[in-house]
């Protein structure tokens, strides 16, 4: 299965906290491929991936914050119109919801990067990995994050 660290957040949702988090993956040397901010009032999530999951998680989580790991699918997502399409429609058809989702495009490698988690369910990022390799999309992995 290729599965995803994402690491997530939990932050008040006041000026300098995002700073707060970036200095301190910044001081470990954990650098920040893909986030998401999403707000609840008073209260945010901060949702990203590092190329080191295992150190920013520590880190974040010696100096005083709330961290979870959650296992998300990497997609590679045709840079073009439709190219989200292709991979929702695929799921939707499979009965594989997705949770959330957040893209980035990067230059270096002229691609599309799609972070997605499905549902919460035993066995759905499973069913989606297979349903996705079966339409030929193809699904990154930690190293293929690490080139863009």
């Amino acid at each position: 299965m290729v599965v995803i660290k994402q690491l997530s957040i939990f932050v008040e949702n006041k000026p300098g906290r995002m700073a707060r988090v970036a200095k301190i993956l910044s001081d470990a040397s954990v650098n920040i491929r893909a986030l998401t901010i999403a707000e609840a009032g008073d209260f945010g999530v901060i949702r990203m991936i590092v190329d080191d999951p295992v150190k920013g998680y520590k880190v974040l989580n010696n100096e005083g914050f709330t961290v979870s790991e959650t296992d998300v699918l990497a997609i590679v997502m045709k840079d073009q119109p439709g190219g989200l399409y292709e991979i929702v429609d695929t799921l939707g058809k499979h009965n594989v919801n997705i949770d959330y989702a957040y893209a980035f495009v990067t230059e270096k490698s002229k691609r599309a990067m799609l972070i997605m988690r499905v549902g919460e369910r035993v066995g759905d990022i499973d069913k989606a990995t297979n349903v996705l390799k079966d339409a030929d999309v193809k699904l990154a992995t930690k190293d293929d994050l690490e080139m863009v």
